[in-house]
């Protein structure tokens, strides 16, 4: 009984931190898309025509994030019952997700692009520091 516990706090393990790594790595496109796509479309204007130079691409990367951001810090929080770092996910997330719907409506161009950044930066520290406290609990035991 004790080994299958075991192997289900693991599995669960394994999947919250996969689910980190893909968060911290879909919130790092999301930044990157936002600094570097008007130097893109300076240097080259055909990227316009692409689906990612339009804003729903912002949006479908929000749509990705969050539940998995959600999940994941959710998942670990339980594991190491630090929830200061979920409060800096969701804080991250809600930036995001206020960027992304109506900050061209309320912001400027550069504090939508500054918005993005930080709340992508809080999204990836939140799961950074999920990550590293599931993996001290696997050590420890």
């Amino acid at each position: 009984m004790f080994a299958v516990i075991a192997m289900s706090d693991a599995a669960a393990s394994t999947r919250s931190m996969l689910l980190d790594k893909t968060a911290i790595s879909l919130s790092s496109v999301c930044a990157l898309h936002c600094l570097l796509l008007p130097v893109g479309l300076a240097f080259l204007p055909s990227l316009a025509t692409l689906p990612f130079g339009d804003e729903s691409f912002h949006q479908g990367l929000i749509f990705l994030v969050l539940p998995l951001s959600l999940i994941a810090l959710t998942l670990g929080c339980k594991r190491h019952r630090q929830w200061q770092v979920f409060a800096v996910g969701v804080v991250g997330c809600g930036v995001l997700l206020i960027t992304a719907t109506v900050g061209h409506d309320f912001m400027s161009e550069t504090a939508e692009k500054i918005a993005t950044v930080i709340g992508s930066s809080l999204v990836a520290v939140g799961h950074l520091i999920n990550f590293r406290r599931c993996r001290q609990i696997d050590c420890e035991h």
